[in-house]
């Protein structure tokens, strides 16, 4: 389940499919296969073999066990900046927390956006890991917004999905009540591949 939210709350809750026709969210172009079905790439012999032996190891009946949801890789120590912050401070606290976005919440702490370092750059310079020329702007004249979120029970591949086709390096996660309670990031995503050997996150 998928939600999306902007300066003025909620604008869509659903599934992955009906973000498609919420308005305000950028989109890739989508990832084409190389070859087509018609199109079968011929395999050397090596490569064949090793292909071949791969399948052999494989039994059809193995269980890979249950999907992955964002709950299970989530960050829940959720690091968030104010829409009235200064973009400085705003800097600073991704800096120091050493992270490359976060959720924005309004003074209602009500999510409404989320900036990056790459949004925050576009106001400020810096030069030797210190801001050396910033224009007075707040977090809210920067941030991205309106921002895609998802429910703590997603499958992790549709919020791949999601970080693929809209281009952002995050997903916050929401409960029924609309409370930011969690991360998904490009990083936590790779990471639960690597700790999980036999890839059940994919089955």
């Amino acid at each position: 389940m998928f939600s999306v939210y902007g300066m003025g709350g909620p604008i869509y809750r659903g599934t992955f499919e009906g973000l498609k026709g919420v308005a305000g969210i950028f989109r890739s172009t989508a990832v084409r296969p190389v070859a087509g079905e018609d199109q079968r790439t011929t395999l050397n012999a090596p490569a064949a073999q090793a292909v071949s032996a791969y399948r052999e190891m494989l039994r059809a009946d193995h269980d890979r066990g249950p999907l992955y949801h964002a709950y299970q890789i989530m960050q829940r120590q959720v690091v968030s900046v104010s829409s009235e912050d200064a973009v400085e401070h705003a800097w600073q606290v991704l800096l120091e927390q050493r992270i490359h976005q976060a959720p924005v919440l309004d003074p209602g702490y009500h999510l409404v956006g989320i900036v990056s370092e790459r949004d925050l750059l576009t106001v400020l310079n810096v030069d030797a890991g210190r801001v050396r020329d910033v224009l007075a702007r707040k977090v809210a004249d920067v941030m991205s917004t309106p921002v895609v979120c998802a429910h703590p029970i997603t499958d992790i591949r549709r919020i791949a999905h999601v970080l693929l086709e809209h281009q952002v390096d995050g997903v916050p996660i929401i409960n029924e009540t609309g409370a930011l309670v969690g991360f998904v990031s490009r990083s936590d995503i790779v990471r639960a591949i690597v700790a999980d050997p036999p890839l059940s996150l994919w089955r």
